[in-house]
């Protein structure tokens, strides 16, 4: 749980009531840029949270500081009700207030304290998780009566409605519904969704590349296109819901088209056959599904780097290692890798160590925490 030290919140609220909302961040196990094609995902959090401290005000400007962020832009305000894009984090905040009063909820002034553990573009959902914190931070402020469900939803709205990411809704889903030591299957179409016991065998580490990714890059905007292209081609609704001679006609598509298609049909597969590995507790087809899906995003969906690649070939090399894939929207982040049980904190860091010695990165243990 991150804490927020006490003398910031005197600092930037001083004594007036003050209310706290969290949310994880997350890793994706497996079920890789499906979820804007309503198809399969399974995600878990990460023990790093993000942390939002309010409390009210009555002029109706809002002020918000973040530790998370370099020195000059760490307090940046807005007027609730004037909500307009800045390009800056704290969009995500103003975001919030702007989509919560399209939804008919009233929200007046306040002031926020912000501290998060889940770094910034490493694939782990930090906006997620700082902008679900931030809804559930205004709920309990403000007595609205939003459930975690219709709370995720909002939070995607942020991103997509206010500050324009075409992100799909696996993130805030996970990051308001997950829970430790289990995987969250979600049914991206009907958003129905379980959680999966993650069996006691094993554990996974994450370390990340220290190559920051965006979701607001081109380059993920890119398949976004490439998928909807793809789906308009196949004349479906979603790729998901090709038949077997739909799927067919997946080979008769242009190259790049026919390699996107590929990987959706294909991963959607990897995730059920995935949750069926779990409740077998055969962790060792969990393991071998991790390495197709990589193989796929690398080859198929094209989102891996040289770089990323090597560091899940170094994984792949340890000893106790059962799989380990890219995860997050690619183009840089982390790698999630599975081990046997006990193993996972000398995996993650010879990983790292490799990392650093051989391509001269910056990777981080995120998982399990090592401090």
């Amino acid at each position: 749980m991150t804490e927020i030290p006490h003398h910031d919140i005197i600092r930037h609220l001083g004594h007036r009531r003050t209310v706290i909302g969290e949310a994880p961040g997350r890793v994706n196990l497996i079920g890789e840029h499906t979820d804007y094609s309503g198809g399969y995902v399974l995600p878990t959090v990460i023990p790093q949270t993000t942390a939002v401290a309010v409390a009210a005000n009555a002029d109706g400007a809002s002020r918000a500081w973040s530790a998370s962020v370099p020195h000059d832009q760490q307090q940046l305000r807005f007027v609730v009700g004037e909500e307009a894009r800045t390009s800056t984090w704290v969009d995500y905040v103003q975001g919030a207030t702007a989509v919560l009063r399209a939804a008919g909820h009233r929200v007046g002034g306040f002031d926020a304290v912000i501290r998060s553990e889940v770094p910034l573009g490493s694939g782990l959902s930090s906006s997620a998780s700082l902008t679900v914190a931030v809804l559930r931070a205004l709920r309990d402020l403000f007595q609205l009566h939003i459930d975690d469900v219709v709370l995720a939803g909002l939070a995607r709205r942020v991103e997509t409605d206010f500050i324009g990411v075409p992100v799909g809704v696996m993130d805030p889903i996970a990051c308001a519904l997950g829970a430790a030591n289990h995987a969250l299957f979600l049914d991206t179409r009907d958003l129905s969704w379980q959680l999966v016991r993650i069996p006691s065998t094993a554990e996974f580490a994450v370390i990340n590349s220290g190559i920051s990714h965006s979701h607001a890059t081109g380059s993920y905007r890119q398949r976004r296109q490439e998928c909807d292209a793809a789906t308009r081609a196949l004349g479906v609704h979603e790729i998901r819901d090709l038949s077997e001679y739909g799927q067919r006609r997946i080979e008769q598509l242009p190259e790049f088209l026919r390699k996107r298609a590929r990987h959706i049909v294909s991963e959607n597969a990897r995730v059920l056959a995935a949750v069926e590995a779990l409740r077998k507790r055969d962790m060792a087809r969990f393991g071998g599904l991790m390495d197709e899906s990589h193989a796929s995003l690398r080859d198929d969906y094209e989102i891996s780097l040289p770089q990323i690649d090597r560091m899940v070939e170094i994984a792949r090399a340890q000893r106790g290692v059962l799989g380990a894939r890219i995860t997050g929207g690619g183009f840089g982040g982390s790698i999630v890798v599975l081990t046997l049980a006990g193993q996972a904190v000398r995996v993650a860091t010879a990983v790292a160590q490799a990392a650093r010695d051989e391509l001269g990165l910056r990777p981080q243990v995120l998982v399990p925490p090592t401090k």
